[in-house]
C-alpha cells in the first residue's frame, strides 16, 4: 500500500527527513517554507527595513536560501531589501562554474549581484595559494579570507546583516568540531541562529534547523538552478571527519542532527573559563581576538615565504613576537617585506580598512 500524505491523505512522494513524515510534493514544499519562516520568526533574525546581504555561492544550500528569503520576504512582508553577494577565491573549474549559477540566479530572482574576489582583497586566488602551500592547509587559509571577503563585500554594499545557507547538518557538524578541537569560545556561540548581534555586521542562519536532505528535496521540486560539485580541495578538509561521523549517526538515529543542536545549546561555559576578548586587528582593522587578525597572519605568511605563521601551534609569547613584527612591518614595510608583493593586499589598501 502506498504511503500517504501526513497532512492531506494523498500519494506520498517523500519522507521528511526531519519529521520522518511521508509528504506529497505540495504539502512538503508548504511544510519547508512554513519551517524556515517558524525558524526566522522564533529567533528574531530580521528587522524590518534591514539591508540583508544573502551569501551565494550557487551551491544548493545557498540557491535555496535565496528563493525561499526572496519569497517569504513578499508572502509576509518582512520589508527586506535582500542583496546577492558572492566570493571568488579563485578556483579554476569550481568557483568560475558555480559563479554562473548565482548570475543565472540573480536575473531570476531579481535580487542585485555583487562579486568579491580574493586576488582584489589579498593578491592571491586559492589556485596561487595552494601552488605555494600544498593542499595540506589550504581550507584554512580559504575558511579565514572567506569569511573576512563576505564581510568586507557586505560593508561595501551598506548591508545590516550576513545571512549563509548553513544548515542543521552543518551546525551538527560544527558543535563536533568544537568538542574535538576543545574550542570553547566558538562553542559556545556556534549553535547560535545570530552570531555577532552586538556587532557592526551580525550573521544569521535561517536553515539553521533544515535537514540538508530536505533542502535537496525542495531544490528538486521547485527545479532550481544551482552549482553541485564539490570542491576541489575539499576532500582534505578536517571538517569531512565530522561530516562522516554525523551522517553515520544519522542513518541509524535521524532525530540526532537535532538532538546535537541542542546539545550544543545547553551548553554552558563555567565563569571561570577566560573567553577571547573581541577587539580590532592593528593592520586592517578587521575584528579580531588578537591584535592581528588571523587573514593578516596568513597573508603574511605567504608574502615572506614562512608558511607556517599564522598555521603552526606556537607558545603565546611566539604568538605575541609574530605579531609585533607584522605591526612593525606595517609601520616599516622595508624592514621585513610586509605585503610588498601585492598592491591589491587588503593590508595595504585603504579602501579595504573597516572601521568597527
Amino acid at each position: 500500500m502506498a504511503l500517504q500524505c501526513w497532512q492531506c491523505g494523498e500519494r506520498a512522494s517523500v519522507k521528511c527527513a526531519k519529521t520522518g513524515e511521508p509528504a506529497c510534493v505540495t504539502c512538503f514544499v508548504q511544510w519547508f517554507e512554513e519551517d524556515v519562516h517558524n525558524t526566522i520568526i522564533s529567533c528574531s533574525i530580521f528587522k524590518r527595513g534591514e539591508r540583508i546581504a544573502v551569501g551565494a555561492s550557487g551551491g544548493k544550500d545557498s540557491t535555496v536560501l535565496a528563493y525561499v528569503l526572496n519569497k517569504l520576504n513578499r508572502e509576509y512582508d518582512y520589508g527586506l531589501d535582500l542583496l546577492l553577494l558572492s566570493v571568488d577565491e579563485g578556483i579554476t573549474g569550481y568557483r568560475d562554474d558555480s559563479l554562473k549559477a548565482v548570475e543565472r540566479n540573480e536575473v531570476e530572482y531579481g535580487i542585485p549581484l555583487t562579486i568579491v574576489s580574493y586576488k582584489d582583497l589579498y593578491g592571491w586566488t586559492m589556485d596561487e595559494i595552494v601552488a605555494k602551500i600544498g593542499k595540506k592547509n589550504n581550507c584554512t587559509f580559504c575558511g579565514v579570507f572567506r569569511r573576512q571577503a563576505l564581510d568586507r563585500g557586505a560593508f561595501k554594499l551598506g548591508a545590516q546583516k550576513i545571512v549563509t545557507g548553513h544548515n542543521a547538518d552543518d551546525m551538527a557538524e560544527t558543535i563536533l568540531l568544537n568538542v574535538l578541537r576543545g574550542d570553547v569560545g566558538r562553542l559556545q556561540r556556534c549553535t547560535n541562529a545570530i552570531t555577532g548581534a552586538d556587532g557592526a555586521l551580525p550573521r544569521a542562519k535561517p536553515l539553521k534547523y533544515s535537514y540538508e536532505k530536505d533542502i535537496v528535496m525542495y531544490a528538486h521540486f521547485k527545479k532550481l538552478d544551482y552549482f553541485c560539485t564539490e570542491c576541489i580541495y575539499a576532500p582534505n578538509a578536517y571538517r569531512n571527519n565530522a561530516r562522516v561521523y554525523v551522517k553515520d549517526l544519522e542513518r541509524v538515529r535521524p532525530e540526532v542532527i537535532l538532538d546535537l543542536i541542542r546539545s550544543g545549546e545547553s551548553l554552558a561555559i563555567r565563569s571561570e573559563v577566560e573567553m577571547p576578548q573581541v577587539s580590532n586587528c592593528s593592520r586592517c582593522g578587521y575584528i579580531s581576538s588578537q591584535s592581528v587578525c588571523k587573514a593578516c597572519l596568513l597573508l603574511e605568511g605567504l608574502n615572506t615565504n614562512n608558511l607556517t605563521l599564522g598555521i603552526s601551534k606556537k607558545r603565546k609569547q611566539n604568538n605575541k613576537e609574530d605579531e609585533k613584527m607584522i605591526i612593525s612591518s606595517t609601520e616599516n614595510p622595508e624592514r621585513s617585506g610586509g605585503c610588498s608583493s601585492g598592491t591589491n593586499c587588503a593590508c595595504k589598501s585603504e579602501e579595504n580598512i573597516v572601521d568597527f
